[in-house]
């Protein structure tokens, strides 16, 4: 049978996990991430392992904000095919949407028999089922018929991911105090008083990249809504230091294709980005597939993940500005409501 490629940017699509090595994680349910990310402006939290949050009646319908005990999340309510809306995460660093084969059979939609595709993870590839659907729908995203590979039910309960897919020239509102979230299209609108912002640039496949400086090394950061921690190639760890410190964690990093690879836990130097300074973080360092398929190895890089995005009040995204917007946790909200 003839297989095509289809790469998921970010692979993983937001059930990326680094579990220190001896935890126990339940069947199904990944249970524990890197350390909490905080902001300069709030105190650094205790490292401690985060568990995923698992989507039930008491949780916030949208946006779930980073705690001490847990990884924050975002979920868009899209309607597939006219039905729905189902909860998918929001994933920026995926380039196709996908769903679980619960979804798949709720949609009442049978997987085609002869359109296996091959989806690329953070930690490998796998071959998948895909599913026909006429379209998905979302705040101002409308698109037409799509091809959704379905994958194993590692989303932490929601149905599926929303990628990156339909979002250009869209503008991307979490509010995670008020458990609010706007998909929209981009106005170019400034970011709002007592909001701090991020220079973004995207790449040929999408993905949405900050120029950072983590300590002392220059470094490039993906925006990845997707991820629950933050991982670090071995270029960047190998710049910030030759050898792991003696403390450092040694985890398995579990992909969404449920390939597993090793990686090292590690307190990161500070984050600075567009005049933010973001402290307290942990970092899982690793050789994970997805950095030689994107080819960035060579150069130090890390993606940014829930741990830290999640901390912040606000998250604003704008595809048309290529800008991030971010209000700090415990700053002021004075003319920071949504448009």
């Amino acid at each position: 049978m003839h297989h095509r490629r289809l790469a998921l940017a970010s692979g993983y699509l937001g059930t990326l996990l680094s579990v220190p090595l001896g935890a126990n994680v339940p069947a199904g349910v990944p249970a524990a991430a890197p350390g909490v990310a905080t902001p300069a402006a709030t105190p650094a939290l205790t490292p401690e392992a985060l568990t995923e949050v698992v989507v039930q009646a008491a949780e916030p319908r949208y946006v779930a904000p980073t705690r001490r005990d847990r990884i924050g999340r975002i979920w868009a309510p899209v309607l597939i095919g006219g039905k729905g809306p189902y909860r998918l995460v929001l994933d920026t660093g995926a380039n196709r949407s996908a769903i679980t084969a619960s979804t798949a059979q709720a949609l009442g939609t049978a997987a085609s028999p002869d359109s296996d595709v091959r989806v690329t993870g953070f930690t490998g590839t796998a071959i998948v089922p895909i599913v026909r659907v006429s379209s998905m729908e979302v705040g101002d995203v409308a698109m037409g018929p799509r091809e959704l590979p379905v994958l194993a039910d590692v989303f932490g309960g929601a149905q599926g991911v929303l990628g990156i897919d339909g979002l250009a020239g869209k503008r991307i509102y979490a509010d995670f105090t008020r458990d609010y979230l706007e998909i929209a299209r981009s106005r170019s609108e400034r970011a709002p008083r007592g909001f701090g912002t991020v220079p973004l640039h995207l790449t040929r496949g999408g993905l949405l990249v900050a120029d950072v400086r983590v300590g002392h090394v220059d470094a490039r950061a993906i925006i990845d809504t997707g991820a629950q921690g933050t991982i670090g190639n071995l270029a960047l760890r190998e710049a910030l230091m030759r050898h792991p410190p003696r403390d450092a964690v040694q985890s398995e990093v579990i992909g969404v294709t449920l390939d597993v690879q090793k990686g090292d836990i590690m307190p990161s130097p500070d984050i600075t980005m567009g005049g933010l300074t973001i402290s307290g973080i942990r970092v899982t360092f690793g050789d994970m597939y997805l950095f030689q398929r994107w080819h960035m190895t060579d150069t130090p890089t890390l993606t940014l993940g829930m741990d830290l995005l999640g901390s912040f009040d606000v998250l604003v995204i704008d595809y048309g500005r290529r800008e991030l917007q971010i209000r700090l946790r415990g700053t002021s909200p004075r003319g920071a409501q949504p448009s």
